[in-house]
């Protein structure tokens, strides 16, 4: 298997999986034991990201990554709204590893403001909305440009999703294959 974890001290980020709380759109836990898994070319582009975010003094607070089969009907009973969830039948970047739900942080650890939460299913959620605050399309705009430029596409609906281009390529990987199960 291709999938690789990562760790706050591994990758320099902060990992904050919001469906292994409550806190999310589906209002339930999802994830069981939440743990963070990239595809293995996923894992070397966040590790670019990475690099490119460190002298702007930036980092990234990452929401989501591998995303079991399981997860993501979980989420689309819950939303059934293909603009903000892939239908689990044809899967997702997420389901195949090569998808990462992520912000930027300062050096304090604070999220930078991006106009919505992770996750909201709003209109004001598309990257070029420019009904958010000028502040907020700087940073999208700052998290567009890191993200491209260490090897990412972005998702035109969701500031927070990037996925490695060509994500479809890639074939589903169910949670059996993991070494510790999320659900």
């Amino acid at each position: 298997m291709s999938l690789v974890e990562i760790t706050p001290a591994e990758y320099d980020v902060d990992i904050d999986l919001v469906y292994g709380t409550k806190d999310n759109l589906s209002g339930h836990v999802i994830y069981q034991t939440p743990h963070c898994y990239l595809h293995e070319r996923a894992a070397e582009a966040l590790r670019q990201a990475v690099h490119l975010a460190r002298p702007l003094g930036l980092r990234f607070k990452i929401f989501d990554a591998y995303r079991p089969s399981e997860a993501q009907w979980a989420l689309w009973n819950a939303l059934p709204d293909p603009e903000f969830v892939a239908d689990p039948r044809r899967g997702s970047p997420h389901t195949r590893g090569v998808a990462i739900d992520l912000t930027l942080i300062d050096d304090q650890g604070r999220e930078l403001e991006m106009g919505t939460g992770f996750d909201e299913a709003i209109p004001q959620s598309h990257h070029g909305s420019i009904e958010v605050s000028v502040t907020a399309q700087q940073n999208r705009f700052t998290l567009l440009g890191i993200m491209m430029a260490a090897g990412w596409d972005n998702y035109k609906n969701e500031w927070w999703h990037y996925q490695l281009f060509n994500s479809r390529d890639y074939p589903l990987i169910e949670q059996a294959q993991l070494k510790r199960p999320m659900m």
